[in-house]
């Protein structure tokens, strides 16, 4: 176990702060540090201004919403039971409970009805993750610990409870301390991140956007990585930045001038659904000459994106299909604008150059 050597940071209430570092850092001495399984040996931990060793440590961890790798739910209650714990401990009234069980049932995109009654096992791994952190959340706690919550499933699942707990967190917004052993998780999910080396010392506590475009020494710099430019595009989506617009055409309805064959017209124009739904990409000379606008015809190569795709993801997809030009849809599916790979080397090279200067380690 890591030892913590004069540690000082501050968590804004309802931010995510992110512990990061190798092994031993003291990342998860910390986390024990604040739900007082371990006593620091000097200083002091406050949460809203009230310094936890004032606080009997049963009364606290009741205040505390707990998340570990391995989820540690009972294996013998029911999932309702399971999510029930703290608040029973706690003497809500029996119809508080259930409601509440039910609520963060439907939070966590589980349904109530399907799920209660059974048991951890009958359940996947990802689904007993969810249940894991509905139950840390379950007393309604100021500040959550998360001790690598999604480290134990695999990257698919684990991409989709990132996702999910980040859209829980901008509803409930509750503070929350998370540790990993990963960088790119510790950007994805961290409003700042405090990077920890050997000796539980603090290196750099940053905004993530900070810590990719200023790292404050050679070990925060070689621990981000050679590649944290490329890591940066994952902090800003789709939407943050200025769409292009293809020249469409709507299928089943007449070309437009340009459809006679003009000199400056476009190679290629977008095809349209009549709802405005992207069908691909048609060639224009040949569609002029046709006169037609057919979806046979269509090129689909390009992949579709939304607005709160973010950026590195968006590349991702052009460099694995080859394409230069990326459609950007709405949640119904029709057509936003378009974004290449021009826009997105145009965000990074702007990041760059408007990065701020690194925040002092207190």
């Amino acid at each position: 176990m890591g030892a913590v050597n004069d540690l000082s940071l501050l968590v804004p209430p309802g931010e995510i702060c992110v512990l990061v570092g190798p092994s031993g850092c003291g990342k998860t001495t910390t986390l024990k540090m604040i739900n007082r399984l371990i006593e620091p040996s000097s200083g002091e931990i406050l949460i809203d201004g009230q310094p936890i060793s004032r606080i009997p440590p049963t009364k606290l961890r009741r205040r505390i919403g707990y998340v570990i790798q391995h989820i540690g739910l009972f294996p013998h209650r029911t999932i309702a039971d399971n999510i029930a714990t703290v608040p029973r401990l706690l003497n809500w009234p029996e119809d508080r409970v259930r409601r509440r069980v039910d609520e963060l049932l439907h939070v966590i995109g589980l349904d109530p009805a399907v799920v209660r009654g059974r048991y951890p096992a009958e359940l996947s791994g990802g689904e007993r993750q969810r249940v894991g952190v509905a139950r840390a959340m379950a007393a309604e706690p100021p500040v959550m610990l998360m001790d690598e919550p999604f480290g134990a499933v695999d990257p698919i699942a684990r991409a989709r409870l990132q996702n999910e707990f980040l859209r829980l967190h901008q509803e409930l917004r509750t503070t929350v301390v998370f540790v990993t052993h990963d960088i790119d998780e510790a950007i994805k999910m961290g409003d700042r991140v405090a990077v920890m080396q050997s000796g539980g010392l603090l290196a750099q506590y940053a905004p993530p956007e900070e810590l990719l475009t200023r790292p404050a020494n050679d070990f925060v710099a070689r621990f981000v990585g050679a590649d944290r430019g490329l890591k940066r595009l994952a902090l800003t989506t789709v939407g943050e930045i200025e769409l292009g617009q293809a020249p469409i055409v709507v299928e089943g309805q007449p070309l437009g001038p340009e459809g006679a064959g003009a000199p400056t017209m476009p190679a290629y124009h977008l095809l349209l659904d009549d709802g405005r739904r992207p069908i691909g990409w048609l060639n224009s000379r040949r569609m002029a000459a046709t006169g037609k606008t057919s979806r046979d015809q269509a090129d689909e190569s390009s992949p579709f994106v939304q607005r709160d795709t973010n950026l590195h993801d968006a590349l991702s997809m052009l460099l694995g299909l080859a394409v230069q030009t990326a459609i950007v849809v709405d949640d119904q599916g029709r057509y936003s604008g378009v974004i290449t790979l021009e826009d997105i080397a145009r965000a990074l090279r702007s990041a760059i150059e408007s990065a701020p200067v690194p925040t002092p380690v207190p």
